[in-house]
């Protein structure tokens, strides 16, 4: 009698230790990602949503049992687009946090700096940046070995654009850049693409990233009267330069922004200004518009319900990079462990992965894995919201 009271008893103690057990202590261990983000500074607009949806998969991730037993550690520092910081917290995550893959940087600019500390230490890095050059070694002709991206590259965005011009009748164009990498990145593929899709550059003006008035550069360009405008730079100025379009009276003169315009708080600051402005921008800036049988409708609706739900404000195009990042990441370690070779030998090979931003699909040749027609939708703003262009 006293043995069954004592069995039942040690019993019951154990069911109750077993109830105390947190989720967290059941893990076998930890899978440690890396990600540099712009989170403070100028370039927050990009980095703060990048964070917070890592941060949100993260957690989601973890509540459901982590990644094959392991929980999924995000080890995140702020670069402050800061190139030197960036550098310094890549070499950091990768001899000191001993992290598996690193996602980020948020800025081409950083990103085209820790490549080479990526290629040297030999560590899987998906940025959060555009421009083409951060894939592709323009000495080799081929992309680099451990280093892909997310957002569709400048020269997708410029043939989207390019193709929607074409199609309208127009070829008479002005360009605006800021100087920038990203802003210079874009501007290079705007010439260079001009001649095969028959346009003609009337104007090509520049501006510096702190800059607060374009007023100069766009009574020049009014003074030409082109066709259309297409501006290439992201944050404040970008904005800066649609209220100044609206104040000297051009609106009769179509404007176009890059798809780094894809976050609806552009919208709010140009105060009216943007009214009318298109840009090619992805699936995940308007999932609700999508088709019930698009292919990226559940992913960018489940992502776009999760988002606002936990943090109470729009989603932008930066936080589906990270989140498109962060997600090859999680499939590769999910496949084959903390092995940083396996882990770029599978993203490489990766096929039909959807995302926010596309269906991708990698190679040895194509480190981003998108086509500008499967990846972009022509987007313009109406009544202050993004309208799909049909």
């Amino acid at each position: 009698m006293r043995l069954r009271r004592f069995i039942i008893l040690a019993t019951i103690c154990l069911f109750g230790i077993g109830l105390l057990v947190s989720p967290a202590q059941a893990f076998k261990g930890s899978y440690k990602v890396g990600a540099v983000f712009a989170v403070t500074g100028g370039a927050s607009f990009l980095g703060d949503p990048e964070k917070k949806t890592v941060e949100m998969m993260a957690e989601e991730i973890n509540k459901a049992g982590g990644i094959n037993g392991y929980k999924l550690e995000l080890i995140i520092y702020d670069t402050e687009g800061d190139a030197t910081k960036c550098n310094l917290a890549v070499k950091k995550l990768i001899t000191q946090d001993k992290v598996c893959a690193i996602i980020g940087p948020s800025l081409s600019g950083t990103s085209l700096a820790v490549i080479p500390v990526a290629e040297q230490y030999k560590i899987p890095l998906v940025s959060c940046a555009a421009s083409y050059k951060i894939v592709y070694d323009e000495k080799t002709g081929k992309p680099y070995q451990w280093v892909f991206k997310t957002p569709q590259s400048d020269s997708m965005a410029v043939e989207a654009l390019y193709t929607h011009l074409k199609n309208r009748g127009i070829n008479k164009i002005a360009i605006m850049s800021v100087t920038s990498g990203f802003g210079a990145s874009g501007r290079s593929e705007l010439i260079r693409l001009a001649p095969e899709y028959d346009m003609k550059v009337v104007a090509d003006e520049k501006y510096g990233p702190k800059d607060t008035d374009m007023m100069a550069q766009l009574t020049k360009i009014k003074g030409i009267v082109p066709q259309a405008i297409i501006n290439w730079s992201i944050g404040p100025t970008q904005v800066l330069v649609l209220r100044n379009w609206k104040d000297l009276g051009m609106t009769s003169i179509p404007f176009y922004q890059s798809h780094g315009f894809g976050s609806r708080e552009n919208i709010k600051m140009a105060a009216g200004a943007a009214e009318g402005v298109a840009a090619p921008l992805g699936a995940c800036n308007t999932p609700e518009a999508l088709p019930a049988n698009h292919p990226q409708k559940n992913v960018t609706m489940n992502y776009l319900n999760s988002y606002t739900a936990k943090y109470n404000e729009p989603l932008s195009s930066f936080g589906g990079h990270a989140w498109d990042a962060l997600t090859l990441v999680v499939k590769a370690l999910k496949a084959v462990g903390c092995d940083k070779a396996g882990i770029r030998d599978y993203i490489e090979n990766t096929k039909n992965f959807v995302g926010q931003h596309g269906i991708f699909n990698f190679s040895t040749e194509d480190h981003n894995g998108l086509t500008w027609e499967q990846s972009f939708n022509m987007i313009t703003v109406k009544n202050g919201d993004w309208v799909i262009i049909k």
